[in-house]
């Protein structure tokens, strides 16, 4: 099984954008109110949780970025 990075691939950021053109990409993430950062060649790097909450119509937020909440129950360990 291939471990996925966690933020997108130049080639899943075109098929979201429709674009391959860097700044192409920067203006349709603004417009479409993605959060985006940019490496030193002005490419948008997008988290791959933060991608799947927004193409599945979630609002990401701190809160829903977390795929599990749990803590350490140790009561019934004897």
């Amino acid at each position: 099984m291939e471990i996925q990075s966690e933020t997108l691939t130049d080639e899943e950021l075109a098929t979201i954008t429709g674009y391959k053109i860097p700044s192409f990409q920067r203006q349709w993430l603004m417009t479409n109110h993605w959060e985006f950062v940019l490496t030193g060649a002005q490419r948008p790097v997008v988290g791959r949780i933060y991608a799947r909450l927004k193409l599945a119509g979630v609002k990401p937020t701190a809160s829903s970025a977390v795929a599990e909440t749990w803590t350490l129950d140790l009561a019934r360990v004897g």
